[in-house]
């Protein structure tokens, strides 16, 4: 059983880390990183030892541990106290609390010193059942102390020349199987049906350097389609391929692969080959954008509990994708996966707050995000996947806008009349959905194309996967 006396030393102690009522940081986005979190306490914690709880949280990720130790002199504890966390905002009922840290106790541009720090031991603590951090802001120093993405949306647009509307793109299926050369000509396929209108495939997560289909023969086999296709319809066309791999010299090395084969995207699996990595790809590769595949991230961003965002008890212990988004975008990716509308946490209405996050210049406050300022960083595609297929685009569009990449996978490799009918219908939706064309009532004008085929197929919302 958690013993308070035990754990805080005394209760002065425990109250230097928690403001008096109503406080808030003055200068936020000049002076504070601050962080809001939801907890469940441990069985045998009692209810009134909520504040106790949270001052040990802020203190054990900030500069205190769990008893006074020695504060003569030389011992630090004077520096200590001027930087020390401070818990505000304090709501018993829903066991929520945020936590402000003056800027000046974290290194400028270096993600993974801040993480350990904020949220690196408090999720261990004992006197905690479950913990979520919702979401975190950063002030102006720390923004700009990253480099943020290199092209952005309107630098991809201009890239590759499409002025307005979302970006089409399939993902290979199945993930792995095909050969490089079948994998090839895929491409062709998808970037010559539909009159060329298709932009771009994919590589999966785990598609990075097998024998059917090692990294060196996909990438320049599928290049130089590419080169084929812009040379033969004048329209650009994008492969997001899998540099992903646990040693950093050899991601560096195939990024400069498909830079000298006239590539214009990679892809990295950011969670797996960690922050760090990506931090460097950003500053080492700049001629490239960089596509992030969050593959395992719901190994800590999945709440199973029913109070994910409401409010309500909480399970595990576990990040918002939203504060994993805000974290990417602020080390340099510019494309995300973020979900759709009715797939995963639409729910709660995560893929709109994690669009927010990527594209806004200022994210707004919520009840459940603390917003943020981002001091012109620019904007990142956010990537709708996850069950899509034609009959869902117009939806899609609809929730979360045109700056999206529509990624349908079985969506149009799946169709009933073959993939190039699948990138006809997937076109066809798009359009309709920029024109403010009625999906359902088109397809009852024209029963007898691909499109409507798709729509008999899948119906029109997204497939749980």
């Amino acid at each position: 059983m958690f013993n308070k006396k035990e754990n805080d030393g005394d209760n002065s102690y425990s109250k230097k880390y928690i403001a008096p009522k109503g406080w808030k940081p003055k200068n936020p986005d000049k002076d504070y990183i601050i962080t809001f979190l939801d907890i469940e306490l441990a069985d045998g914690v009692s209810e009134d030892q909520f504040e106790t709880v949270v001052a040990a949280c802020a203190a054990e990720s900030s500069t205190g541990t769990w008893t006074k130790v020695y504060s003569g002199k030389d011992s630090g504890v004077e520096m200590a106290d001027k930087l020390r966390a401070i818990a505000f905002d304090l709501d018993p009922a829903t066991k929520t609390f945020k936590i402000a840290y003056k800027v000046e106790l974290f290194e400028l541009g270096n993600m993974s010193g801040l993480l350990a720090g904020i949220v690196g031991n408090i999720g261990g603590m004992k006197m905690l059942k479950a913990l979520r951090c919702l979401d975190i802001r950063f002030p102006e120093p720390m923004v700009k102390s990253f480099p943020g993405p290199q092209f952005g949306i309107d630098g991809v647009r201009e890239m590759l020349q499409v002025e307005r509307g979302p970006l089409l793109l399939t993902v290979v299926k199945p993930k792995v199987g095909r050969t490089a050369k079948e994998q090839a000509e895929l491409a062709r396929i998808l970037f010559t049906a539909a009159n060329g209108e298709y932009h771009g495939i994919k590589d999966d997560e785990n598609l990075t350097n097998l024998y059917f289909n090692t990294f060196d023969e996909r990438s320049e086999l599928i290049h130089k389609v590419i080169k084929e296709v812009e040379e033969k319809s004048g329209k650009r066309k994008f492969y997001l391929c899998n540099i992903t791999h646990s040693n950093l010299d050899v991601m560096i090395s195939r990024a400069d692969k498909i830079k000298a084969q006239g590539g214009r995207w990679m892809m990295m699996d950011v969670v797996t080959t960690g922050f760090s990595a990506l931090h460097t790809m950003r500053l080492k590769n700049p001629g490239l954008a960089i596509h992030a595949h969050r593959a395992m991230h719901s190994l800590f961003t999945r709440e199973s509990g029913p109070g994910v965002y409401d409010k309500g008890e909480i399970m595990d212990f576990s990040m918002s994708m939203v504060a994993n988004a805000k974290i990417l975008r602020l080390l340099g990716v510019d494309s995300l996966h973020g979900g759709a509308p009715k797939t995963k946490m639409e729910n709660y209405g995560e893929p709109k707050l994690i669009r927010d996050a990527l594209q806004l210049d200022i994210t707004p406050e919520s009840s459940i995000t603390l917003g943020q300022n981002w001091f012109g960083m620019k904007p990142v595609w956010h990537v709708a996947s996850g069950g899509l297929h034609p009959g869902s685009v117009p939806e899609v569009l609809h929730q979360l806008g045109e700056d999206i990449m529509i990624q349908c996978g079985g969506g149009v490799l799946g169709h009933p009349w073959g993939i190039e009918a699948g990138v006809e219908a997937v076109v066809a939706a798009k359009e309709l959905a920029l024109g403010s064309g009625n999906l359902e009532k088109w397809i009852m004008e024209n029963p007898d194309t691909p499109l409507a085929k798709a729509a008999d197929h899948w119906g029109f919302g997204p497939k749980i996967v």
